[in-house]
């Protein structure tokens, strides 16, 4: 839901389309919740302007796309990190000038 206060935006029952793109990342801020398609004040606009209903869900899209690819990712496990360091080692090893076989 949209956090919206009525004296920051236009009316949302003669809100225009330009109106709306104009507001659009203010609605985004103001949502708690990231989903401009999800405040009941524009659900009606919505409706009526399928082009700006478009617009939003693409966004949202995007937005959520943006979320997950930001989204810390699980470090690995030490065993994993100190057979690592032990092949990094071992070829080091075996690319000395000096190493044979």
């Amino acid at each position: 839901m949209t956090d919206t206060n009525d004296s920051e935006f236009p009316d949302f029952d003669t809100m225009t389309p330009a109106d709306f793109e104009r507001y659009l990342p203010d609605f985004f801020a103001a949502s708690s919740n990231g989903r401009v398609s999800s405040d009941p004040k524009l659900q009606q606009f919505l409706a009526d302007n399928p082009d700006c209903a478009a617009l939003v869900r693409d966004l949202e899209a995007i937005a959520e796309a943006a979320r997950a690819i930001l989204e810390p990712v699980e470090e690995p496990s030490d065993l994993i990190w100190d057979n690592l360091q032990k092949k990094l080692q071992a070829e080091a090893v075996a690319m000395k000038p000096d190493h044979k076989n």
